[in-house]
């Protein structure tokens, strides 16, 4: 039973679990009526493509990121070879390049026209052939790119915590280190590994940038497709249903997958254990060196030199209004979002019991929802309120009878804090975690209550995961896609819609500004990422 001083934020979090399952209620709710006609259609022309393509790109980018993340992991945590130590944090880098940049940069340079196959061309004869950039081969290829720092860092994080005591007594009974590796290292951490795992392919299925460049069909791209082309909003929603459906299914098998391994309790270790000479040190450096090159050091020269080519020429007056939309909403999005969640931390932390727990984990399950996912559900709902309640009061009272929900930039809004509310939560509950409670019985005996006591004592020592929270969410907001592309209000286009409408042009030296601008900014919660990562191995 809870006690009446922890009942009165038991609305506060029940509001927001409510906010967060509002869409997923919603979509639900689109079933009612059915267009069999647009279905139909689906059915016949895109419906079995989109499962084909969905389920090809989720078990390629898979396998993907599982090889490439766990195998640098293991590379750069376990072994010592050249270049190990600034590669340790160099390969962090492309979670700063968003996946529709990466895949444009990849296009661009790759296809038939492109840099490389001219070059190729000129070189060996005319006759060269090479395979189809814009294939199923290299969408995968992107993904698993940009995608692989989520594996890589838990699953070095989880090799690092393993300390020398497990593998060293693999050692000791004659296991060399790939057997130490497959029987002892790899099941301890695979709970680390399938939870970056189940980051990459819930990325994979929110994708829409990307597999646009590619002209590779998805759920993501057919939400976009149907509402715009069949202007159905409804069918629109029930195929975001479905989109939800496999993300769910990739949660629950992330779930069963971590089984009953429970991660090593070990001091963590910060040397290496194997040094590595020879073609050995040689093969590890250059695996490293070539995955770094592909996902980072190319595309970021590549984009430099379209900037100069012919993205610099765009420094105008309406790149000026871009910056200032994008900024305006990624600051507004952090300011609402921290603040909700900043509600959340606080509720768990006076309030610990188990319907508590439960409610808070609520609230933050919009990260699973896939930014087109949230766009319809929201939009649906808010046109059925403009259409039953806004419009018909609106010309009662001698108004204009227009639509005021639909199309308003506080529904963009509220996609952005359903769907980066459990990114800012993090944080914020970590800070709020090292506050002891002493520190607020000794000010409330000295008569500090209420709003005083967070602002003298919470707010300075919430400060440091206050401005960390801010930041991702920001980052975040700034090179979210598809919801932005759905929701936003007329005339506010942003560095995302931006490159969006410039790479649907082929227009890849245009798009090299807001894509290089978006870069600079994206590196810093990386380096937010990289600090956090030093501390804990120091």
């Amino acid at each position: 039973m809870a006690h009446p001083a922890q009942r009165r934020w038991y609305p506060i979090a029940f509001a927001v679990a409510l906010l967060v399952l509002m869409p997923l209620l919603v979509l639900l709710a689109s079933w009612h009526e059915v267009d069999r006609q647009i279905w139909s259609h689906l059915w016949q022309t895109q419906l079995p493509r989109l499962i084909g393509n969905t389920v090809t790109l989720v078990l390629g980018v898979g396998i993907g990121v599982t090889l490439l993340g766990v195998s640098l992991a293991w590379l750069t945590s376990l072994c010592e070879f050249p270049g190990r130590r600034w590669l340790d944090w160099a390969l962090m880098l492309p979670f700063a390049i968003p996946a529709y940049v990466l895949a444009f940069v990849f296009v661009g340079l790759l296809d038939f026209a492109g840099p490389v196959q001219s070059a190729m061309r000129e070189w060996l004869g005319s006759g060269v052939r090479f395979p189809r950039v814009r294939s199923t081969a290299g969408v995968i290829i992107v993904l698993v790119l940009v995608f692989y720092p989520y594996v890589y860092l838990l699953a070095r994080n989880a090799f690092l915590a393993q300390g020398k005591g497990l593998l060293e007594a693999a050692r000791t009974l004659g296991h060399t280190p790939w057997q130490a590796f497959w029987r002892v290292a790899l099941p301890v951490a695979w709970p680390a590994i399938g939870a970056g795992l189940a980051l990459a392919l819930m990325e994979t299925l929110a994708d829409f940038g990307a597999v646009s460049v590619f002209n590779f069909d998805t759920f993501a791209t057919a939400i976009y497709k149907t509402w715009y082309g069949f202007y159905s909003l409804g069918s629109a929603a029930q195929l975001a249903c479905l989109l939800l459906f496999a993300v769910m299914l990739v949660l629950y098998g992330e779930r069963r997958a971590r089984g009953a391994v429970r991660p090593a309790v070990e001091r963590p270790r910060s040397g290496a254990l194997y040094r590595l000479s020879g073609l050995r040190a040689l093969a590890a450096s250059a695996w490293c060196l070539l995955v770094f090159a592909c996902a980072f050091v190319i595309p970021m020269l590549q984009l430099l030199v379209w900037f100069w080519q012919r993205g610099r020429f765009d420094l105008d007056e309406r790149y000026l209004a871009l910056i200032l939309h994008t900024l305006y909403l990624g600051a507004l999005a952090a300011l609402i979002t921290v603040a909700v969640a900043l509600l959340l931390a606080f509720a768990r932390r006076q309030a610990p019991t188990r319907l508590m727990g439960a409610t808070v984990g609520l609230a933050n399950l919009g990260y699973a929802l896939p930014g087109s996912m949230l766009a319809v559900a929201i939009m649906l709902a808010f046109s059925t309120l403009d259409n039953g309640l806004v419009i018909p009061l609106s010309t009662w009272l001698g108004g204009a009878g227009k639509a005021l929900l639909l199309g308003s930039l506080g529904a963009l809004l509220l996609a952005y804090l359903i769907r980066f509310l459990a990114v800012a939560h993090g944080p914020l509950e970590t800070s709020l975690a090292r506050i002891r409670p002493s520190l607020a019985q000794a000010s409330r005996s000295l008569g500090v209550g209420g709003v005083p006591l967070f602002g003298r004592l919470y707010l300075p020592l919430l400060m440091p995961g206050v401005l960390s929270a801010a930041l991702l969410v920001f980052v975040d907001v700034l090179k979210e896609m598809p919801a932005t592309l759905l929701m936003r209000p007329f005339g506010w286009d942003t560095l995302a819609v931006r490159i969006f409408e410039m790479t649907s042009e082929g227009e890849w030296a245009r798009a090299a500004l807001p894509a290089l601008t978006l870069v600079l900014v994206g590196l810093l919660p990386v380096i937010v990422l990289i600090r956090r990562s030093a501390q804990r191995i120091g």
